[in-house]
C-alpha cells in the first residue's frame, strides 16, 4: 500500500534516527519485549500540607511496598525484628548502619549477610524493568558492580566464587557502608516507578519547602494543583492578593517556617506596619490558631497584629480584583464597603450583623478598597521578596512544568478538588465570549490563564488577567480547586454568628457517590467508565465518623485522610495513600508518624492498614498502559519504515 506524501516525509525523518533495516528491526524487537514486562508501580499521595516527616517516610517505604516485598521474600528465613531492621536500614541507611554496628560483634559478617539480603531484594524489585532502565538508575561509583550482582546467578557452581569474591572485596576495601547506602537508595527508587501528587503540599505544616525540594529530585513525578499550591504559585507570579493570602494563612497557623526560613522572605516590613498601625489594638480575633508552646506572649501578640494588618490588605486587594473582573461573578464578596463604621455593623444580603472587631484605622469610608500609602509600600516590598526568591521560583517552575489542573493516566482521572456541577447533579457548562465550555474545556481554559499569569512577559494586561485567574482558582465560587460557594474570611474574623461562616460545598460533593455521575465525569475526560477511576483529594475523609474513601461503588477514591495534623482530629487517621501496581489497586490508611528519630532507633515504621481494592486475574503489563499504547504506535511506525526501506520508498543508509 503506497504511503501518502505526509507519511513518507515522517518516515524519512524517522530514518534519520533508525537509518537501516537492522537498526529499525532491533528497536522493534526491544520495544516489543518491553511491552510484555509488568507495569511499574504508581504511588498516589495527596494533601500533605507541609508535614514533611511523614511524607518523606511514606516516600521511602513506598506506602509499605518495600516492607511487603521483604515479607514475601524473607518470610521463612528472617525473624520479624530482623525484617523490621532491614526495612529501616533501607529507609535510613546512613543513620541506621552506625546504630546496628554498635550491637554487632562481627561487622564483616553482618556486612556480608546484609549485602546478600539487599541484592536478593533488589533483584526481585528490579525484575519488572529492562536492564537499560535499571542501568540508568545505578549510582555511578558502583554501577558496574551492582549490575554484575543483580544479574549474577550465584547458584551456579562455576560462578559462586566470582560472586562471593565481589562481596568480599567490597568489605575488605572498606566500602561496605557506602555500598549498602547506595543499594538502599536504589531499592527505594525501583520500588516506585511513578509518583502522583494530588495537590496541596503547602500551608498548615512547617516543611512545604522541604517537600518541594524532594519532589524536584524525584525520578518520575506529576502534580495536580491544589488550591493551597496555586495561591503560592500566584504569590510567586507577583499577585498581591495571593501574596496577602499566603502570609495571612501562615500567620493564622503560626507557621512562618516556609516563608522566612524556606524562601527567605522577610516579614520586617509587615512587622513595622503592624506595630505602627495596630500597636494599641489587642487583635483578639487574630491570635494564631495553633501557637504551640514555642512562642512568647509578646510574639503571639505581634503575630496577631501582623495577621490583622495583612487580612485588611487582602480584603481590599480582593475587592479590586472583583471590580475589574465582573466575569468572576463574585460581587457578593466585596464586603468592606458594607461596613457602618459609626454603628460597628455590616449588612450582608439584607441582614445587619454586629462586628466583633470595629477598629479599622486604614479604612477610608469614601474609598474602602484603596490601600493607604503605607500599605501600598508594604506590598511593593513583599512583591519583590516573593518574585526574587530563587528557591520559591524554582519550586513554582516545577509546579508549572510537572503540574496541571487534572491528568488522565493509565485509565484514571486525577484532580484535586471537584468538577463543578449544578444543584441537579449535571456537569456544569460555562459560557465565555459567546462560546460554551464543557467542564474539561473550562479547566483547560483556567490552566492556560494560570500559565499566562506566570509566563506572559509581553502584554501586562494578559499577565494581570492570568494572575487574577490564579487568585480565582484559590477562592472563586466555581473554581474546580476550591469547590465552595465562598471563602468566608471576613465572616470568620469579624462576625460572631456561625451561620455566616458556613461555606457551602459545590453540589459535586453530594453527587460524587452516584456511579452514574462519576461515569459521566470519566466520559467527559475521554476515559472508560467501566474500568476507570477518579482519584480525588481536597476534603478529608472523616473515618472516625464512618465515612469511606471509596465512593460511587469504588469508581471514585478520595485519598485525603489527614496528613496534616490540623485535620487528624477530624479524620481519625494520619493520611491515605494509593498504590496501583501490576496486580491491582491497594489503599493504605496510615496511623500517626511519631518521628524520624524513633523510626530509626526503634525500627518503627508507620503503622498502615492496607486494603486491596481491585485485584486483576491477569497481571497488568506495559502494553496495557498509556506508555505501552505510545510504544505500540512507535512499533507500527517502525514497521512501516521497514516496508519503506524494503520497497525502496525510503533510502537505507
Amino acid at each position: 500500500m503506497p504511503f501518502s506524501e505526509e507519511r513518507k516525509r515522517y518516515l524519512e525523518l524517522l530514518a534519520e534516527q533508525f537509518p537501516s533495516i537492522r537498526a529499525a528491526s532491533t528497536e522493534i524487537i526491544n520495544l516489543s519485549a518491553i511491552l510484555e514486562l509488568p507495569k511499574g508501580t504508581e504511588h498516589f499521595i495527596s494533601d500533605i500540607h507541609g508535614e514533611y516527616e511523614p511524607f518523606l517516610h511514606v516516600l521511602k517505604n513506598g506506602s509499605g511496598s518495600i516492607k511487603r516485598k521483604i515479607e514475601e521474600i524473607f518470610q521463612d528465613t528472617m525473624l520479624d525484628q530482623e525484617k523490621r531492621n532491614l526495612a529501616t536500614l533501607i529507609y535510613y541507611p546512613e543513620k541506621k548502619i552506625p546504630l546496628i554496628l554498635q550491637k554487632v560483634d562481627n561487622p564483616a559478617e553482618w556486612y556480608r549477610v546484609t549485602l546478600f539480603h539487599l541484592i536478593k531484594l533488589c533483584r526481585v524489585i528490579s525484575s519488572k524493568y529492562t536492564r537499560n532502565k535499571v542501568r540508568k538508575a545505578l549510582p555511578p561509583d558502583f554501577a558496574y558492580i551492582i549490575e554484575e550482582l543483580l544479574h549474577e546467578q550465584e547458584g551456579q557452581t562455576n560462578r559462586q566464587e566470582y560472586y562471593s569474591s565481589i562481596i568480599d572485596s567490597i568489605i575488605e576495601t572498606g566500602r561496605s557502608e557506602a555500598f549498602i547506602t547506595e543499594m538502599a537508595r536504589l531499592i527505594q527508587r525501583l520500588a516506585i516507578a511513578h509518583l502522583h501528587v494530588i495537590g496541596d503540599v503547602y500551608d498548615r505544616g512547617p516543611g512545604a519547602h522541604i517537600i518541594m525540594d524532594k519532589l524536584l529530585e524525584y525520578h518520575s513525578v506529576d502534580f495536580q494543583w491544589g488550591n493551597h499550591d496555586v495561591v503560592w504559585m500566584g504569590a510567586a507570579a507577583g499577585s498581591d492578593a495571593c501574596i496577602a493570602n499566603v502570609i495571612r494563612v501562615s500567620l493564622r497557623y503560626a507557621n512562618m517556617e516556609t516563608l522566612e526560613n524556606g524562601y527567605a522572605i522577610s516579614m520586617l516590613p509587615l512587622v513595622s506596619l503592624a506595630m505602627d498601625v495596630y500597636g494599641d489594638d489587642p487583635c483578639e480575633q487574630f491570635r494564631p490558631k495553633a501557637s504551640g508552646t514555642s512562642h512568647t506572649e509578646n510574639e503571639l501578640q505581634l503575630m496577631a497584629q501582623m495577621h490583622k494588618a495583612i487580612t485588611i490588605i487582602q480584603l481590599k486587594l480582593e475587592a479590586q480584583i472583583i471590580d475589574r473582573r465582573p466575569q468572576f461573578q463574585m460581587q457578593n464578596r466585596r464586603l468592606l464597603d458594607r461596613i457602618n463604621l459609626e454603628e460597628g455593623t455590616i449588612n450582608i444580603d439584607g441582614t445587619t450583623y454586629p462586628l466583633i472587631d470595629t477598629q479599622f484605622p486604614t479604612l477610608d469610608p469614601d474609598n474602602p478598597f484603596q490601600l493607604t500609602d503605607q500599605e501600598r509600600s508594604l506590598m511593593n516590598k513583599l512583591r519583590l521578596s516573593f518574585t526574587n526568591s530563587e528557591r520559591l521560583q524554582e519550586h513554582t517552575r516545577f509546579l508549572y512544568s510537572k503540574g496541571s489542573m487534572y491528568l488522565t493516566y493509565n485509565g484514571n482521572l486525577l484532580y484535586h478538588g471537584c468538577i463543578p456541577m449544578t444543584p441537579h447533579g449535571k456537569l456544569r457548562s460555562f459560557n465565555f465570549d459567546g462560546v460554551n465550555h464543557s467542564p474539561r474545556e473550562f479547566m483547560d481554559r483556567l490552566e492556560r490563564l494560570a500559565r499566562q499569569g506566570y509566563f506572559e512577559t509581553g502584554n501586562p494586561e494578559k499577565r494581570q488577567y492570568g494572575r487574577d485567574t490564579i487568585w480565582y482558582l484559590w477562592s472563586g465560587a466555581q473554581s474546580p480547586l476550591f469547590g465552595k460557594s465562598k471563602m468566608a474570611t471576613f465572616e470568620r474574623y469579624f462576625i460572631e454568628d456561625p451561620a455566616t461562616h458556613k461555606e457551602e460545598m459545590n453540589p459535586y460533593y453530594d453527587f460524587r457517590t452516584d456511579e452514574k455521575v462519576v461515569s459521566r465525569i470519566l466520559e467527559e475526560f475521554g476515559l472508560d467508565p467501566d474500568s476507570g477511576h477518579v482519584i480525588n483529594g481536597h476534603v478529608p475523609v472523616k473515618v472516625k465518623k464512618g465515612e469511606s474513601p471509596l465512593k460511587a461503588g469504588g469508581k471514585l477514591l478520595v485519598i485525603d485522610g489527614g496528613f496534616a495534623k490540623a485535620y487528624q482530629s477530624q479524620t481519625g487517621i494520619a493520611g491515605y495513600t494509593l498504590i496501583f501496581n501490576s496486580y491491582g489497586l491497594l489503599l493504605a490508611a496510615h496511623h500517626s508518624f511519631q518521628s524520624t528519630q524513633k523510626a530509626i532507633e526503634e525500627a518503627r515504621d508507620i503503622h498502615s492498614e492496607t486494603e486491596i481494592l481491585e485485584q486483576n486475574r491477569k497481571r497488568i503489563r506495559v502494553c496495557d498502559t498509556d506508555h505501552g499504547i505510545e510504544m505500540q504506535q512507535r512499533i507500527d511506525d517502525l514497521k512501516d519504515l521497514l516496508k519503506a526501506f524494503r520497497s525502496g520508498i525510503v533510502k537505507e543508509d
